[in-house]
């Protein structure tokens, strides 16, 4: 797999303790939305046991002109160093990776369940599906502890305005501890929570994104609704 410099742009925080980065999209770099790739920072001024390299989904989609991924800000020497770098310092690049991309049958629903930065692919995949006006019908079930805590909240509310084939489900678990106001979904997403907006359970092609127990949870959750794992496609996101 190639590697490629890249150069820092910009970087913002999207959500509470959540941050995103924007790098140069590099010449030839090619990849579907939903993959991910290595980023590795080159001679840091501090590192730590758990090194210098990290693989991050890419929130950018294919037809944009820049390479973006957002991530949760532990206090590691990794992230110290990605939050206080000079804009324009240079990265290495080893990508693409993955297979959680869109399925080709446009007869069969997506439906994608995501925990937290677990959105980060699914960002990618619904921008891309609503510039290429993609057919398939896609329903995005998001959780989040409240609403400060849920990254691209807002862009996606406006995609689902964007994209008739595309439904947001939002919920969260712990509104009651925001300073923000919440009208939508309220608990854990479950069989009932998908019934509710789903005709047929059994149809669609399910996409799972976030913390590993939660990855677990929901494929559990889907088994015994009666999905086989054949219909789940899955990517687990570690504390890093």
């Amino acid at each position: 797999m190639p590697t490629y410099p890249i150069k820092l742009k910009n970087r913002e925080e999207v959500a509470s303790g959540t941050m995103a980065f924007h790098f140069e999209k590099p010449e030839g770099f090619v990849f579907k939305s939903g993959q991910h790739a290595d980023f590795t920072l080159l001679n840091p001024p501090e590192t730590d046991a758990e090194g210098n390299s990290r693989t991050f989904s890419l929130v950018s989609a294919p037809h944009e002109n820049e390479l973006v991924f957002a991530t949760r800000m532990r206090d590691t020497a990794f992230k110290r160093v990605l939050k206080t770098m000079p804009l324009g310092t240079e990265l290495t690049l080893e990508g693409p990776f993955g297979s959680m991309t869109l399925q080709n049958d446009v007869s069969r629903p997506a439906v994608f369940l995501a925990g937290g930065i677990g959105i980060t692919p699914f960002i990618s995949m619904v921008r891309h599906a609503t510039e290429q006006k993609l057919s398939h019908k896609i329903f995005l079930f998001y959780s989040n502890r409240k609403v400060e805590d849920a990254p691209f909240l807002s862009e996606l509310q406006n995609l689902e305005k964007q994209n008739l084939n595309f439904k947001l489900i939002a919920t969260m678990t712990g509104s009651e501890k925001s300073e923000q106001s919440w009208i939508g979904e309220r608990g854990y997403i479950n069989k009932e929570m998908l019934a509710k907006y789903i005709r047929d359970i059994s149809k669609p092609v399910y996409y799972l994104a976030g913390p590993p127990q939660m990855v677990l949870v929901m494929r559990e959750m889907l088994n015994n609704a009666g999905i086989d794992d054949d219909n789940i496609r899955s990517e687990e996101f570690g504390g890093y």
